[in-house]
Parts: structure tokens; sequence; C-alpha cells
């Protein structure tokens, strides 16, 4: 299953996708109330939406809503916590990272990178990425594999973290990647305003096989940039979900964003920067596309 949250009629509204009709149904028209999709993650029970999967929808018509017709938001626009982030989560994306600041990059093999990003309010399809001239000179971009977490998570076990996933999302983990480097740390560079461009859609996790294998593209401007795969996490989503869920709690409707594959803007010699105008467009297999141009 699909679920979008849209603007509709100046409201945000929680949406579920059905591919065959083509439309999107309200799901306080289904019968569930749920003002947004973060609310509705938290609260659902398996037997809600095994419901949903098997509802009958021709009766909803009226109600149904077109994609053409709507804005698509982030689908979850002002997540309630920050987003976790896996930082160098790719062997390529390490090598590449290393030669372009040695100092920023370079880490223990062995054991993951964390960092959190701050998100005021994620951007969706559609919307801009503020360059922030005279603040950003080395815009980049990092199309990653993002897993919203069910369930209250705490001391699970890596060979049941499937049973605390609910889908799965796109994040551009947009970087400033002079105030990254500068700071010593990444919260600052990667958690400007409309940095954490997220869509177009969340993926129930039954609608992909499991561990993941999905192409990660990003094209620049019609040109492919990042060509990866999720099969190549050096940490893969059993290992994050068990490992952190051992000394913290993973609410239900956290974000956690995967890391990216090679291909970004630093990796190139010499560097190739996001600019005003550019339109990046963040594709992974079986969720879609998210499309976002540079201000």
């Amino acid at each position: 299953m699909k679920f979008y949250t849209v603007l509709s009629n100046g409201q945000e509204v929680v949406t579920l996708y059905d591919e065959k009709s083509d439309k999107l149904y309200p799901l306080d028209l289904l019968g569930i109330n749920a003002k947004t999709l973060e609310s509705f993650i938290i609260d659902s029970s398996e037997e809600e939406l095994e419901g949903l999967q098997n509802i009958d929808k021709t009766q909803y018509e009226n109600g149904a809503l077109l994609l053409q017709d709507v804005i698509i938001c982030a689908p979850i626009p002002r997540p309630r916590q920050d987003v976790i982030c896996l930082g160098i989560n790719y062997a390529k994306h390490m090598d590449e990272a290393v030669r372009f600041h040695e100092e920023a990059f370079k880490r223990e093999a062995a054991w993951p990178i964390y960092f959190s990003k701050r998100v005021n309010r994620a951007i969706g399809n559609g919307e801009k990425v503020n360059s922030y001239p005279g603040l950003v000179d080395s815009l980049d971009y990092e199309t990653e594999l993002a897993v919203i977490i069910g369930k209250d998570a705490f001391c699970v076990d890596r060979e049941n973290a499937y049973d605390y996933i609910f889908g799965y999302t796109i994040v551009n983990d947009i970087s400033a990647r002079n105030l990254q480097t500068r700071h010593k740390q990444w919260y600052f560079g990667k958690s400007l305003d409309t940095f954490t461009p997220m869509g177009p859609c969340i993926v129930t996790k039954d609608s992909i096989a499991f561990p993941p294998k999905l192409n990660v593209r990003t094209w620049v401007n019609d040109e492919l940039r990042q060509d990866g795969n999720s099969e190549l996490l050096l940490f893969d989503i059993p290992h994050v979900i068990s490992e952190l869920s051992k000394g913290m709690t993973l609410q239900a409707g956290t974000i956690i964003s995967m890391g990216t594959p090679a291909g970004v803007g630093m990796g190139f010699d010499p560097p190739r920067f996001l600019k005003s105008k550019d339109m990046v467009r963040s594709y992974i297999e079986g969720i879609g596309t998210l499309e976002n141009e540079i201000e």
C-alpha cells in the first residue's frame, strides 16, 4: 500500500493510493480519523492495515481525489522528532567522501555513523530547496532509503526488526558541505530549512521484499549522478534498528534515513555542487520519484 499526504482545498489530507484506479482515498472517508500520517502510523494496528488492504473502495468513489488535482506534500511534513541518519553507509560513498575531506569523513569501518537532522518542515515533491547564497557555497544532494518505524521499539533483536517497520520512503539528505565540514559535526550543515525533501509517499513494508534490494538513483538536470542499490548498505536495517534500540526507544513514526550511495556532488573532481535552477530527481525502486528544484 502507498500512503500520501496531499494538499487539497488548502488542507492537508492523509490518503490511501489505489494503483488500479489511480485514485487517492482520504482516510477519513474510509472511516479512519487520522489528522496526520504520523498519527495514523502511531495509532494503527496490523489488523487495521489488513482491513485497508482488502477494503472495497468502489463505494467511496465520490470522495476520491486524483493526483493531478492535489499538491503532494512530504508524507510526514512535521516529524515529532529529528530524523535519524546514517553517514557513510555505502563503501564507494565512503571512498569519495574521504577524498573530498579526509578529516571530516574518515571513520572506523566497524561502527556506523549516526547523526540527526533537524526538520522544522519536510518539503514535498515539487517544492524548492533554498540554496542560501552567502551562507552555503557547496550544496549537495543525497538520495536515501528511509525506514519508518511502526511501533515503539526497545531492545529489539535483529531477527525481529522487520516486525517494527511500518514502511519506507525517500529522503534527499540535502547537505551544505562547507558547514558540515567546518563545524566538525554534521547537524548544522544538514538541518537548514528545506534541506529534507521527502516522499512522494510511504510504501508499507509488505509491498517490498525484505531486506530491501532497491535501485537508488539521482538525476541532476537529467544527468544520472547516483546509481546504487540498497543491497549494498554497510550496516543494514536490522542492524540499525537492533543497535539503536538497545539504548533508546525508537518511537512509532521515527524516520531513519539509511545513507546514500556514491555519486554525490563532492565525489566528482572537481566537485559538482548544486546551483540555482538545478532540478534534482531522487528515485527509489518500488517507492517512486521525488523532484525538487534548487531556488
